[in-house]
């Protein structure tokens, strides 16, 4: 990968792969977040890539593994495009039934599809699943859709290109200025204002001369995986949404505090730093701008204090997490 040396070569390569992506290409998207991992579904892809090569196809079939799209209860899932097909609780042994009837027949397998309690109705279409009715899906977008070990995928949906508008159109007062406007606010009980916060920040940091930028991901509530969805489906979102924050409040280093108990989150993430890196997206002079931004990942171990920012920074620190 070379590495992009303005944020003109980036839109050209973002046009590119904007135009070589096709979601009416014959494709399997199979679930391979955690959840679905602990029900098989790293078996299942490996039995659908052995079988669909065995079929000898006459159109090629991609088979991708993404994050999880949140219908954990059901996994592992499988979405057939394009028609958007959703097969719930795939076992490797349905694969060779997929493959011979869905694929190469162009038949829906009854017995596979989610059946609405309800009514008893076998619903065929994943957007038409009641589990995804009422929501509109921001965060998560990308889950479900992209590989999230390929930069390529998430830049062809229209990632990092908010990061290039802000390094070579926006200054620092005019981005805190519209995360002001947006309303957007922290997820915690306090719901307090990120614009305010990153405007308070900023104005540390230019009185010390330095600062840090940290995202907590040391989810220690029990069952709360929604750091961990996002880092396994969607690492680049993290990223840079960081080098935008980094650049508006002044500051060169980040660091992302994450739970050692989390591999998949992790080994993705590293991934898309590293991916990043080779582009051009972090590191020195990123896009030909002369704002420098790295990235460091330390791992939590599993001390539920650590969800707090005082102790999180000790640790990162090496030092006892105290609050």
């Amino acid at each position: 990968m070379n590495r992009i040396q303005s944020a003109t070569e980036f839109q050209n390569w973002q046009s590119q792969l904007s135009g070589e992506w096709d979601e009416t290409r014959p494709c399997l998207r199979v679930c391979d977040g955690t959840g679905c991992r602990a029900l098989g579904s790293q078996k299942v892809l490996a039995a659908l890539r052995e079988h669909i090569q065995k079929a000898n196809l006459e159109t090629p079939i991609d088979v991708v593994g993404t994050g999880c799209p949140g219908f954990c209860e059901c996994g592992p899932l499988i979405t057939v495009y394009p028609q958007r097909l959703s097969y719930q609780k795939i076992k490797p042994g349905d694969v060779p039934e997929i493959v011979e009837q869905t694929l190469v027949r162009g038949k829906t397998i009854e017995r596979l599809l989610y059946t609405d309690p309800q009514t008893g109705e076998h619903i065929h279409r994943e957007p038409d699943l009641p589990f995804y009715q009422k929501q509109k899906r921001l965060v998560l977008d990308f889950n479900g859709r992209i590989d999230p070990t390929r930069i390529e995928d998430y830049i062809a949906l229209g990632g990092y290109s908010s990061l290039a508008r802000t390094l070579t159109t926006l200054t620092a007062e005019q981005i805190i200025a519209e995360i002001k406007a947006s309303g957007l606010r922290g997820r915690g009980g306090a719901g307090f204002s990120t614009g305010t916060k990153w405007q308070l920040c900023r104005t540390n940091v230019m009185k010390v001369g330095m600062g840090y930028i940290i995202c907590n991901a040391d989810e220690g509530d029990p069952g709360a995986f929604m750091d961990r969805s996002v880092m396994e489906g969607n690492p680049h979102s993290v990223i840079e949404g960081m080098t935008i924050g980094a650049y508006a409040m002044g500051i060169h280093q980040g660091f992302v505090y994450i739970r050692a108990e989390y591999p998949l989150a992790v080994k993705n993430l590293r991934i898309a730093i590293r991916q990043a890196e080779a582009a051009g997206l972090l590191g020195k002079d990123i896009l030909g701008s002369g704002f420098d931004f790295t990235l460091s990942v330390r791992l939590g171990a599993g001390a539920f204090v650590c969800g707090e920012e005082t102790a999180l920074m000790a640790s990162i620190e090496g030092r006892i997490a105290n609050p």
